[in-house]
């Protein structure tokens, strides 16, 4: 694997480029926001680490310039509006639709043999969207939450029980909301 883009240079995002650096899993990571100088900001912070923590990913931020993206393998959608105070997961789906159909139209237009990991919340409406506007086969379109919702929970219980998360396994089922048991 070449080139891994994420798109949305928040928390999430720029933690997503970060580990996939660290762990030297491709030879570039292209970081894409639409505020300016955020995911360049962010890009150069990871990349001038690359000595210091021992990986040559290349790491390059861009803004709402999707040329840079061109023939990446993965794409990585962590973009749209956080919860506020009180809204759930349902109160983000109009806008974050919008702005998951945007950039998927974008990414694929770009890259269109790429394979597509949505993070975008509410996730499995945001998934869905973001196969619609792909026009890809679910074959192709991913949602990536249970995981990051397990290792809260693990963390939680660990927490509890006073041992290491790495000493506890837990399972999560259900939909990516407040219904996850």
């Amino acid at each position: 694997m070449q080139k891994i883009t994420v798109i949305g240079a928040g928390n999430v995002g720029a933690t997503c480029a970060d580990v996939l650096a660290h762990k030297n899993l491709v030879r570039e990571v292209i970081l894409v926001d639409i505020k300016p100088g955020v995911a360049e900001g962010k890009a150069l912070d990871i990349w001038q680490t690359s000595s210091i923590n021992h990986f040559d990913t290349r790491v390059i931020g861009v803004t709402d310039d999707y040329e840079k993206t061109v023939d990446s393998d993965v794409v990585i959608i962590t973009s749209g509006i956080p919860r506020g105070p009180g809204m759930s997961r349902d109160d983000l789906i109009k806008t974050n639709a919008g702005i998951v159909k945007s950039v998927t139209e974008k990414a694929v237009a770009a890259s269109p043999d790429a394979i597509i990991i949505v993070v975008s919340n509410p996730l499995d409406v945001m998934t869905y969207a973001a196969q619609l506007a792909s026009g890809k086969s679910n074959q192709k379109v991913f949602g990536q939450a249970g995981i990051l919702d397990t290792g809260r929970y693990n963390a939680f219980i660990a927490d509890a029980l006073n041992c290491s998360p790495n000493d506890v396994q837990s399972v999560l089922l259900g939909g990516h909301g407040d219904t996850m048991v």
